[in-house]
């Protein structure tokens, strides 16, 4: 699942557990970028944010690099921190800004809290993902692919806790218009402490968990320990077990049809893992929001040449077809599916997006 679940901790404390990031032009409004969060897994009706924990979204602004194949990230960043206090049905929420100054909302309310050049919501919503997990677990313990024509999700009619952040790029955030986003949760308190982070989906559960394949490290459950990494500054101690990961890994997706799309270099490194241990979402907010755009800006660096479309992530993309097809083929075969095509309910494309939450039974069959 695209990032439920996502380790360790993860389990053992689902409200600290990121089950996705999204950042895309807004729809309605082409000078706004939308960035999504989302947490808690499974959310039950009397899901809350936790008090004790800092929910942060980071943006920094991001710009080709001069040698054509990889990004230049910014040092200076915006940092939107949300903290909640209260119980049901009454739980508040303050987002701390850029710029130092404080926004209040109460949860769930569907107009959010309002500032200039901002909205926010936060509240209960229908989990936008879609997989078959357990196909895809089978593909890897079998070592080819098990998807089916129809798949089953197991996410189908789940709730996560969501907060959206409607944001008038140009005058909110520095520079731009591309930006790197990474959303995380930390330990709240004097000096707090990283629990989990998300750039691009899928990275820790189908890229990085499995072991098998890794030689180098096949006994270390790396993902606890990636996600207390700076998204971007990633820690030399550990950036060679992770690139062991990744490399091994992505050569398995690779050879799953037969064939090497993606040729490694002498050194056994995969054309990509430097892009995906920069692992950030790339958007690009000058650019018309698009509804199939994933990975895009990135495919365009690889390829050297220049993007045309936002890049990002939106909240209906077949995330998991478009990310099998690229891991297996490069986009030069045929889609791979896991058959399973949409949630059980569409996002829209109106402030706050996501659909509102599944009553308990919708997820029964």
């Amino acid at each position: 699942m695209s990032d439920h679940i996502s380790g360790p901790r993860a389990i053992a404390d689902p409200v600290i557990d990121i089950t996705d990031v999204y950042a895309f032009p807004s729809p309605e409004s082409p000078n706004h970028l939308v960035l999504i969060m989302n947490v808690f897994p499974y959310a039950g009706p009397s899901a809350l944010f936790s008090d004790a924990v800092i929910y942060r979204l980071r943006v920094r602004s991001i710009s080709i690099a001069p040698d054509g194949r990889s990004f230049a990230v910014a040092a200076d960043e915006s940092t939107f921190d949300f903290i909640f206090s209260g119980s049901q049905p009454s739980q508040e929420g303050h987002c701390a800004l850029p710029n130092g100054d404080v926004i209040k909302f109460r949860l769930n309310e569907e107009s959010g809290g309002t500032a200039k050049g901002l909205q926010i919501f936060a509240g209960q919503r229908s989990d936008p993902f879609f997989l078959d997990g357990p196909m895809a677990e089978k593909t890897i313990a079998t070592r080819q692919i098990a998807f089916k024509e129809v798949g089953s999700d197991r996410l189908y009619g789940k709730n996560v806790l969501g907060i959206v952040l409607r944001i008038e790029w140009a005058t909110v955030l520095k520079g731009g218009p591309m930006f790197a986003v990474v959303g995380e949760t930390l330990s709240a308190g004097k000096r707090p402490v990283r629990l989990e982070r998300v750039g691009r989906p899928e990275i820790k559960n189908i890229t990085l968990s499995a072991k098998i394949f890794d030689t180098v490290n096949r006994d270390l459950e790396i993902r606890d320990i990636y996600n207390e990494e700076d998204a971007f500054n990633v820690s030399k101690n550990y950036a060679g077990a992770y690139r062991a990961r990744l490399n091994a890994n992505l050569a398995f997706f690779d050879g799953l049809d037969g064939k090497v799309d993606w040729p490694l270099d002498p050194r056994g490194n995969h054309p990509l893992t430097e892009l995906l241990l920069a692992d950030f979402l790339v958007v690009d907010a000058s650019k018309p929001f698009s509804e199939t755009s994933y990975f895009d800006i990135e495919r365009a660096v690889l390829e050297g040449r220049t993007h045309a479309t936002c890049g990002g992530r939106w909240l209906n993309e077949d995330l998991v077809d478009t990310l099998l097809t690229l891991y297996v083929n490069a986009g030069k075969g045929p889609r791979i599916r896991d058959g399973v095509d949409a949630p059980i309910a569409w996002s829209l494309k109106v402030f706050p997006y996501m659909a509102p939450p599944n009553r308990p039974e919708a997820g029964k069959s």
